[in-house]
């Protein structure tokens, strides 16, 4: 009766039709979402091949990881490597009954489904167990306007359940901390225990693995990097949570509580972190390596730098790198404070001088401005209206408003430097310094640059002299020659000391750097044959056929020239240099080996093993007694060391070449501007302005016992008729020939090769 009162109802007739379109609807809605109307839901079959893009990893000699290459930064990692209080700290904090539904908590579901639609509340909480967290992680979510949230829990919700059914709940969380996004654009737990704590994801502490799983609710609020005390905070709600569910004691919880969580971030960016610049080498060796069929998938498609997270091992020593950007680091902080300084009020590099005006013109706004055909006030104006901007300072990065021109003015007197260290005998980079900031100077300049090389040359000269006839113990004049077929030209010493009837020796002009015997020597032994023999050096850059490439005119590499002189500890041959030692897939194999990448070959020696061990005693001398005595007199090193220090023509380029038994290490200094150079000699030369890195850097090798091999090792010992042939004083006066038939003559050629005769074999004779 009752029911039949209710049918007749008008009332009851309208909710139970209102309450039958609903449910309809619902189930309409919801069959509309599984078949796929509001976008592809992954198939069981696709869910059991979960790809993910994952980074690539760079790793040093030692299997350091040094920097990724990625889309996300992520890294996967088996459930060994996680702790189990990682684990308890997930479920504790996220989903605490994970281990008893599967994959859907129904009850916090609905409670975010009814309370969303019903009451619009979207702070009514998540509802996510990890598994629908997961499939959110892994598939990401779309714009389904007022609809997103409950279309987009479906969604989750179906994946979940295939989820479920399809892995374990170990390996659920395998990918999940795997996929799951960090603070500072990280994801898994692996890339973000190395980011901000410097430790794998298995030497975690609790307070550390808290700490992260906290910064799980918000990624930003709870960023420890950037909101230290909330993190914090965050972290002690994570232990909480562990101590109400069982999973840690109440005084162990407090023991934690009560310290502090100490950060030590690491930068993996491709323009932070340790040798950047070495990293971008790497990238682009890759980037043509992974294109070659031999390196290709099964399938023939490259794999992909970003996303497929190869593992690339490299020549790199971290230990070595990170003492070279200390040293570095150190010597141009005070530099760059002694060379503003010298110049007081005459610096060139302000906005009404050449070098300025020069570079104002190659601006890319100012020639885009200039296109537009207006007046130079005009582009002068627009490029001096301000805006914020951050710039690099040895002081600390700062930001400020400033316009392009004065950013111009500001950044043309900052000087930029660079270094490679060689292992001689197989070419393998050690260390890799391209420049002063890669996040403000992408210019490499071991790779990219070139400069001339000054005095750094030299060498090359005597080893050609050396192999083509000339005797250790030859005897040439300081006196200054002009050139005539060189538009009179004549080269000087920078020491104007030499007397004009005092003769040096090889080995005393080398290891003192005479200009004017470099030029004689040049001129004795024929500028082709000078080029011949730094070709077969390993310098592949022009050259061009003039007299002053004795003094280093020449514009070279840093790493040509790093290569030219490994051959003087590596039997006579150059070591090409080496970056990339092997490359693997994900899975661990191996796509490309050692010898894959760096065939075998034979390099012929570039001179004879009697040139070599004459050219090694003469840069020893070098060191002992001659420009770069300092490492000897100031810095104290009983090291075997041999070297060569460089200064360019205005003192615009400064270098350093330390050679020991098995390290080859350059150092170079200057300005990217080439029209500024130092104002003066004393603070620009190679000895004062790149020698410093190169001590500073072998302070820290000397200090650490792991590289005593480097340390500690010693040169060949010379043979008998190399000690021999050596056995000559450094200098001598004019003998009584000489001054017979001295002419006074300062005026030569280098139109002819003057035959050898008696006379200039008596002068050339040693004692």
């Amino acid at each position: 009766m009752l029911l039949n009162k209710l049918t007749k109802n008008k009332w009851f007739k309208y909710t139970l039709k209102g309450t039958l379109f609903l449910t309809v609807s619902i189930v309409l809605f919801f069959i509309s979402i599984y078949i796929g109307l509001w976008g592809k839901i992954p198939t069981i079959n696709q869910l059991k091949d979960l790809k993910q893009s994952q980074a690539t990893e760079v790793l040093d000699i030692k299997n350091n990881l040094i920097g990724k290459y990625y889309i996300y930064d992520r890294q996967s990692i088996p459930y060994s490597d996680f702790p189990q209080y990682l684990i308890d700290a997930l479920v504790a904090t996220e989903d605490a009954r994970f281990y008893d539904h599967h994959g859907i908590d129904t009850k916090s579901l609905f409670r975010v489904l009814f309370k969303t639609i019903l009451t619009a509340d979207e702070s009514s909480g998540g509802g996510s167990t990890i598994t629908l967290q997961l499939a959110k992680n892994l598939f990401g979510r779309q714009n389904y306007g007022p609809l997103t949230l409950v279309i987009n829990k479906i969604k989750e919700s179906i994946v979940a359940k295939r989820i479920e059914e399809l892995y374990s709940k170990e390996e659920i969380l395998t990918f999940y901390l795997n996929t799951v996004p960090f603070p500072d654009n990280t994801y898994g737990i692996e890339s973000a225990s190395l980011k901000f704590f410097n430790v794998h994801t298995k030497e975690l502490n609790l307070s550390q693995a808290a700490t992260l799983i906290g910064s799980l609710k918000a990624n930003n609020s709870f960023n420890p990097r950037l909101f230290h005390k909330r993190s914090r905070s965050r972290r002690d709600v994570v232990i909480n949570q562990m101590v109400k569910y069982g999973y840690l004691n109440p005084e162990e919880a407090s023991k934690i509580k009560a310290k502090d969580f100490v950060l030590n971030y690491q930068h993996y960016a491709p323009n932070q972190g340790l040798a950047p610049y070495f990293r971008a080498v790497i990238k682009k060796q890759l980037d043509s390596i992974l294109q070659l069929d031999k390196f290709k998938r099964p399938n023939g498609e490259p794999y992909n730098i970003n996303q497929d997270g190869l593992k690339v091992f490299t020549t790199l020593d971290n230990t070595l790198q990170r003492y070279a950007e200390i040293a570095m680091r150190d010597h141009m902080t005070k530099l760059q404070k002694q060379y503003e300084k010298a110049y007081g009020n005459h610096d060139p590099w302000l906005k009404n001088k050449p070098a300025f005006l020069a570079m104002k013109k190659r601006l890319k706004k100012y020639k885009t401005l200039k296109a537009l055909n207006l007046s130079e006030k005009e582009i002068t104006d627009s490029l001096n209206k301000p805006q914020k901007q951050e710039l690099f300072s040895w002081d600390g990065d700062t930001v400020k408003s400033m316009s392009t021109l004065d950013s111009l003015e500001y950044y043309l007197k900052i000087l930029n430097a660079g270094l490679i260290s060689i292992e001689p005998s197989t070419g393998e980079v050690r260390a890799y310094v391209g420049g002063i900031d890669y996040r403000f100077f992408q210019y490499d300049h071991v790779s990219q640059s070139k400069r001339q090389v000054g005095s750094t040359f030299k060498p090359i000269v005597y080893t050609a002299a050396l192999e083509n006839g000339m005797s250790p113990c030859t005897y040439f004049s300081a006196k200054a020659i002009t050139y005539t077929d060189y538009d009179d030209w004549k080269p000087t010493n920078a020491s104007e000391s030499d007397e004009d009837n005092l003769n040096y020796s090889l080995e005393y002009a080398l290891s003192h750097s005479v200009n004017t015997i470099a030029v004689k020597v040049l001129h004795e032994t024929g500028i082709d044959s000078v080029i011949s023999q730094a070709k077969a050096m390993g310098i592949k850059s022009h050259i061009e056929k003039v007299p002053s490439i004795a003094l280093g005119s020449s514009n070279l590499k840093l790493i040509e020239l790093a290569k030219a002189y490994t051959s003087f500890v590596n039997d006579s041959r150059p070591s090409e240099p080496v970056f990339i030692t092997k490359i693997e897939n994900k899975d661990g194999k191996v796509i490309a080996s050692y010898d894959d990448l760096n065939p075998e070959q034979t390099i012929p020696k570039a001179y004879s093993d009697y040139t070599r061990q004459v050219m090694l005693e003469f840069l020893k001398a070098t060191v002992n007694d001659g420009t770069a005595q300092r490492l000897r007199s100031s810095y104290n090193f009983k090291n075997d060391i041999a070297g060569k220090t460089g200064t360019t023509q205005d003192n615009k380029d400064g270098w350093f070449v330390g050679i020991m038994p098995n390290l080859v290490t350059v150092t170079w200094v200057g300005n990217d501007n080439q029209q500024i150079g130092f104002s003066n000699t004393s603070l620009g030369q190679g000895a004062n302005s790149a020698l410093p890195i190169f001590a500073n850097y072998l302070q820290q090798l000397n200090a650490d016992s792991n590289y005593n091999k480097i340390t500690r090792a010693f040169f060949e010992k010379p043979s008998d008729d190399v000690i021999k042939d050596l056995d000559c004083e450094p200098t001598k006066k004019d003998n009584f020939l000489q001054r017979l038939f001295e002419t006074n003559s300062d005026k030569t050629t280098f139109k002819k090769k003057k035959k050898k005769g008696i006379l200039s074999w008596l002068l050339g004779k040693k004692d």
